[in-house]
C-alpha cells in the first residue's frame, strides 16, 4: 500500500511528471496531502484498498462511502490499480475496471465501467483519460494511449494512439495522423 502511495505521491511532486522517489519525504507529503484534496482521496482509497486485500469487513465499504460523500468519487477498494494514479479532479468520476497500470490520469466527470454485461475495462500503463470521456466494457486501452474530452470509447485502443468522438475513433498513432477518410 505505501508502495503505491507513494509513487501516486510522485504524480503530484511535479505536474504533467513522475518526479524522482527520493523528492517523497514525509514533510513534501504533508504539504502535498494538506493542499490536494484527490491526493487524499488516493490515500483512502490505498487505505481501503489495503484492508479489502486484508479481508477485514465493514472498513473497506466504509471508505468507499467515504470517498463518494466527501470526494465525489466513486471506486471500489480492492481494485486492481497501480501506483501514480492521477486523478485531477475526483468529483463526478466513476473508476469500476478490472485493472489500471502504472502512472495513469484521469481529468473530470470520467466514467469507466461496464456496459452492456458485467465486464470492465483494462486500461494499460501512462494513460491519459480527458475530462467528460466514458470507457465502457471489456476493452483494452493500450499503453501510452490517449483519450481525449468527452470520447465514448468502446472498443480496443492500440498502444500511443489518440482517439477523440462519439464513438471514439483513432485519429493519431505514435504521433502519426491516421487517415480518416
Amino acid at each position: 500500500m505505501f508502495e503505491l502511495f507513494k509513487q501516486d505521491i510522485q504524480r503530484w511532486i511535479i505536474p504533467e511528471q513522475v518526479a524522482d522517489p527520493s523528492l517523497v519525504t514525509f514533510i513534501t507529503t504533508l504539504k502535498l496531502l494538506w493542499r490536494h484534496m484527490p491526493l487524499r482521496a488516493m490515500l483512502w482509497y490505498r487505505i481501503g484498498s489495503w484492508f479489502q486485500r486484508r479481508k477485514v469487513p465493514l472498513i473497506p465499504g466504509f471508505v468507499q462511502r467515504l470517498l463518494y460523500r466527501r470526494y465525489g468519487l466513486e471506486i471500489s477498494p480492492g481494485l486492481d490499480i497501480g501506483g501514480g494514479l492521477y486523478i485531477a479532479h475526483p468529483i463526478g468520476t466513476v473508476i469500476m475496471v478490472k485493472k489500471i497500470g502504472e502512472n495513469c490520469s484521469i481529468i473530470a466527470a470520467v466514467t469507466i465501467g461496464m456496459r452492456n454485461e458485467r465486464a470492465f475495462p483494462v486500461i494499460g500503463d501512462n494513460v491519459f483519460i480527458g475530462a467528460g470521456a466514458r470507457v465502457l466494457g471489456d476493452i483494452t486501452i493500450g499503453d501510452g494511449a490517449v483519450i481525449g474530452a468527452n470520447a465514448v470509447v468502446v472498443k480496443d485502443v492500440p498502444e500511443n494512439a489518440t482517439v477523440v468522438g462519439i464513438p471514439a475513433r483513432v485519429m493519431h498513432i505514435n504521433g502519426e495522423k491516421k487517415n480518416t477518410a
